[in-house]
């Protein structure tokens, strides 16, 4: 395709070629709304200079670093959350902002903490995804008595010490999996549950609704202990093969955490794909290829895109002392798919 010229952005924007020129090269003032409609408009047609247009029309605002705690770096869902932080950042008008994004080697107190106060050290507010333990509520107070808002994500922990949770209602999600495993079940039978650890309140909060579910609407079925699979595959597959073996009569399962790939893996192995309904969290090219072969019946996920801009717009109104709330949670609705919606 011909690349887009000065001509061409200066239609798509609505102004004069000589505009253009004025906002490319400082020379002239332009109305801010004018600069902002033209970098918005060289966004859209990919013009060559969309990088220079930002600086130019970015360059008095206020500069923020913010900071990202992650998990496990190598999985889907991870890196697709990180490059969603990136450009929820990149897409910010009101300020220029440069985002760090770290992992801890493991999800242990100490080192959740380490990461922690280094990130801290460098950034003036912090977002993490981490167990529930006394040790990282240690760590929130401190950065909160240094003046860094801290922000729980996906899982919340630290509750009224930490300045927001953004992610799901986990309680949500845990009794909407029960309900689809009630509703699709051919009779009823045995149902288990994976968590990642008990340490994840957001992990413990599905295994709430998933067994308040059954417990209030449908007491036919069995719900087995739940299992700790540490959000790996191998202790997935593994547990899921012996669940199998040990219960025939299983017909449901649900991956409240990660891990999902494991479980997937055991159920094609055995031929259960379709006997046993599985229910699994986000939209990634393993959860995506098991709905198309009936591997797993739905994916219960999380709007990526809609969770970092809100929490890229409250990290800003935190550091700038322009929040309203705190200790507020913002709950995203989320997003189910089937073999028949992806």
């Amino acid at each position: 395709m011909r690349r887009p010229t000065i001509s061409d952005l200066a239609k798509a924007s609505g102004v004069s070629v000589a505009t253009i020129d004025r906002v490319l090269n400082g020379r002239l003032p332009v109305r801010e709304q004018t600069a902002r409609r033209v970098y918005e408009a060289a966004q859209e047609i990919g013009y060559h200079a969309v990088g220079l247009l930002r600086q130019r029309v970015f360059e008095d605002l206020p500069r923020y670093q913010l900071a990202f705690l992650l998990q496990k770096p190598t999985q889907s869902f991870y890196q697709a959350f990180a490059r969603e932080i990136e450009a929820a950042a990149a897409a910010t008008t009101t300020a220029k902002l440069h985002v760090q994004i770290d992992y801890p080697a493991v999800s242990t107190p100490s080192v959740i903490a380490e990461k922690m106060r280094a990130l801290a050290a460098r950034n003036q507010a912090v977002a993490v995804v981490a167990p529930d333990y006394p040790a990282v509520e240690a760590i929130v107070d401190e950065l909160k008595e240094r003046g860094i808002p801290v922000f729980s994500i996906l899982s919340d922990f630290a509750a009224g010490v930490r300045e927001g949770y953004l992610g799901l209602d986990n309680r949500k999600v845990g009794r909407s999996a029960a309900w689809t495993i009630a509703r699709t079940a051919r009779k009823p039978g045995k149902v288990a549950c994976f968590v990642g650890s008990h340490r994840f309140h957001g992990h413990e909060l599905r295994e709430v609704g998933f067994r308040s579910y059954f417990r209030e609407n449908a007491p036919e079925f069995e719900v087995l202990e739940t299992l700790i699979n540490l959000d790996a595959v191998d202790v997935t597959h593994e547990a899921t093969l012996d669940l199998l073996q040990k219960h025939p009569d299983l017909i449901g399962l649900y991956v409240a955490g990660g891990g999902m790939e494991g479980a997937i893996a055991a159920l094609r192995e055995e031929n259960r794909a379709g006997d046993v309904t599985l229910i699994v969290n986000e939209l990634v090219p393993e959860s995506k290829g098991a709905l198309m072969d009936g591997t797993v019946a739905m994916a219960i996920c999380t709007p990526l895109p809609l969770l970092c801009r809100e929490l890229i717009t409250q990290m800003v109104s935190s550091v700038e002392g322009t929040a309203q709330t705190t200790a507020r949670q913002t709950f995203f609705p989320f997003e189910i798919y089937i073999s028949e919606n992806i």
